[in-house]
Parts: structure tokens; sequence; C-alpha cells
């Protein structure tokens, strides 16, 4: 199954807030849900979707992330978060590089983005403690990079009393904005997610296909 290009406001409207999809918000009116009874099957199936929708991943890389996370020491589930948010193209996004994810990954895939001074043009390269995001030394880079920090800096501005946790910079990165350069400090914390997720429902999905 390929990734998903069709319209984000309807992921989000189903799933809920989805801020590595998209920038938009649902209609005050939009965002009450009326209380359905699902299925287990149904609510496995959502925060599946929820996963897959935010990174923007196809059906067989979230498949491949679970198996991975399954065969590694620790919760699956934490280890499945943190394989996701380890991701260059994610870690450019928290970063506020880019105000999406699929923003995050066109850049890589153009070959704006360096790590520990080596281009990188993979999105789904996994990200260590102490690595060096920085950018290419072009006016055209920079400028598409000074937009969504400026653009990420007024949002932060204009709703600072109800900060969502999406628009703070993780614990685990560090941002040196005029230097158009981000750090990896550690491995990311299970707080430090930037989606509301109920993990192990994701993994209970796979658990016949891992």
């Amino acid at each position: 199954m390929s990734r998903y290009r069709g319209p984000r406001l309807k992921k989000i409207k189903r799933l809920g807030n989805l801020p590595g999809l998209t920038t938009k918000r649902l209609p005050k009116n939009d965002q009450k849900k009326k209380k359905i009874k699902k299925s287990q099957y149904r609510s496995r199936l959502e925060e599946k979707q929820k996963l897959r929708f935010h990174y923007g991943l196809t059906e067989r890389q979230l498949l491949n992330y679970v198996r991975i996370a399954s065969k590694t020491k620790g919760s699956t589930g934490q280890v499945l978060l943190q394989l996701l948010e380890m991701r260059l193209d994610n870690i450019i996004f928290r970063l506020g590089m880019a105000s999406t994810i699929p923003g995050a990954r066109q850049l890589v895939n153009h070959r704006h983005i360096l790590v520990n001074g080596c281009l990188v043009d993979i999105p789904s390269y996994r990200c260590k403690p102490q690595d060096i995001i920085t950018t290419k030394d072009e006016q055209k880079t920079r400028a598409l990079i000074q937009n969504s920090l400026a653009s990420s800096s007024q949002n932060k501005l204009s709703s600072q009393k109800k900060l969502s946790s999406q628009k703070k910079l993780p614990e685990h990165l560090t941002l040196y904005s005029s230097q158009y350069k981000g750090l990896v400090k550690q491995i990311i914390a299970r707080r430090g997610v930037g989606l509301k997720i109920e993990e192990l429902r994701v993994v209970e999905y796979y658990s016949r296909q891992t």
C-alpha cells in the first residue's frame, strides 16, 4: 500500500490531531466527537492508522518497524515509538525546520540536509545521539528553513498560554536556529513523543504478523 496523498482534513476528522500530517485544524464544531462504542479491532486499527498517517509511512514500512521493535530488548510499543521518532524526517519536523513531516521528507529528498557534515537524502535514516543536523549553505535552502522556523515561532507566541506539546522542542533535541543546526542529545523518552497514541493497541494489531 502506497503512502497516503489524499485529503488530510478527512484523516484528522476521523483519527484526531495529526501534527505530522498537516498544520490544519478542524473547526471547533467538528472537534467534538460523539462517543461511539468501538470494537477492539476498530480501536486497534485506528491507533495503527494514527501512527501511519502521522509519520507518513506505508503499511509495509510500519510493519517492518513493528517487527524490528519486537526483536529489540524493552517494551515493544515504546521501542516502536523511539524508532519512528528518531527518523531523520521526523527529527527535522520536531526541530521546527519543516511544518510537517511530508515537508521535512521533501527537504531530505531534495538533498538539503546534512548529518554530521555528510549529505543524507534518505528520510528514514535513523538518527543517533550526538548526531548534528545541518542544512546546505545555500540561500534557497536557508530561506526554506527560515520560513518554517519563523512560522513555528509565531505559532508559539500566539498560543503561549495554550502551547501544544507538538510545538515544544522535545528534551532530546537542541536547536541553534541562527546556525540552522540541530543536535540530537539522546534517545527520546516516551513522554517526549509528539503524538497522542496508545502504542500497545498498535502492537496488538500486528501481533499475528510479527
